[in-house]
């Protein structure tokens, strides 16, 4: 029985879309996903419901690159309420908590953030995708299930002081902390605000998360309202605001290949490339045209690893 073709165009690219709050990421991407017609398509990494901003979008080839998306940098501006801790760690939770944090200072906030750059340990969150036995932790967390969580090392790279805010408007005096924070792979952001609180002697809660930037993409993002204008001019106008596939690995090295050592590529083969880097991945071209990605043998050989197919 031969394999089921995927319907959709064979479009590929990166699209860097402005996640909307109230929506899950698995939503949007259908949502982009039906809009260009895609017959594959992939995002790379989830935003919770609560957040916005960038979610890279990855259509057809451009699939092969996600995962290294997802294991990439991070930065988000994020503001959480000092002295009021919740279930899930934002607003979404019910409220656990509440503590006086009025005689929190900014100064108190400065002398305290220095403590959390560089790399520090993290205890997931329940309410997170991470899964125990099978099973997701958040899922088990609804059921009010709370089970024993190992501690991981992420990296903090700058945390950027903004504000420290008394919301006139609400009526119970929330207290507002502003940061923008860049780190690694796998930090919960929930998490790091509520532990920012705990050398506060406080607690917190995030009530605005937005993300700023992944790997090598910063800005230009584009919002799912542009994207159905584009989409009723039609295919093109879509397409136009894709990034290149080897847009999502640019820090990376690249390797410029001969005719002949690009044929054996192309045939899975590794080969050998003069001045070429002695360790890691690289991108791979036939002179300006991207092949794919590679890694660097023991002997020095590249060999073929995420080959772009020729659409």
């Amino acid at each position: 029985m031969g394999r089921r073709k995927n319907k959709g165009r064979n479009i590929s690219g990166v699209l860097l879309l402005d996640k909307p709050q109230g929506c899950s990421s698995n939503h949007i991407l259908q949502k982009v996903k039906r809009l260009f017609g895609a017959a594959k398509a992939g995002h790379t990494g989830s935003l919770d419901p609560l957040a916005t901003g960038m979610l890279p979008v990855c259509l057809g080839e451009a699939t092969k690159i996600s995962a290294f998306l997802l294991d990439s940098d991070k930065s988000y501006h994020l503001k959480c309420q000092l002295g009021v801790s919740t279930t899930t760690g934002d607003a979404e939770g019910d409220i656990v908590e509440t503590l006086d944090a009025s005689s929190i200072t900014e100064q108190d906030v400065l002398a305290v953030l220095p403590e959390f750059i560089g790399e520090i340990e993290q205890v997931p969150p329940m309410y997170s995708a991470l899964k125990h036995n099978g099973e997701r932790l958040y899922k088990l967390a609804r059921q009010g299930i709370e089970v024993e969580r190992k501690s991981r090392k992420v990296t903090i790279y700058d945390i950027e002081f903004k504000s420290l805010v008394l919301d006139d408007i609400a009526s119970d005096g929330k207290i507002i902390l502003e940061l923008v924070v860049k780190c690694s792979k796998g930090t919960y952001v929930r998490t790091l605000a509520e532990d920012i609180a705990k050398k506060l002697n406080s607690c917190a809660h995030i009530t605005f998360l937005r993300r700023l930037s992944v790997g090598p993409y910063d800005g230009d993002m584009i919002t799912i309202d542009q994207l159905i204008e584009l989409a009723e001019q039609g295919t093109d106008a879509l397409d136009a605001c894709l990034q290149p596939i080897d847009s999502g690995v640019a820090d990376w090295p690249d390797v410029k290949l001969g005719a002949d050592a690009a044929f054996y590529v192309r045939q899975g083969q590794p080969v050998m490339v003069p001045h070429a880097p002695t360790e890691g991945w690289v991108r791979i071209y036939d002179q300006n045209d991207f092949l794919g990605l590679g890694e660097i043998q023991d002997d020095g050989l590249i060999a073929p690893r995420r080959m772009i197919r020729e659409i």
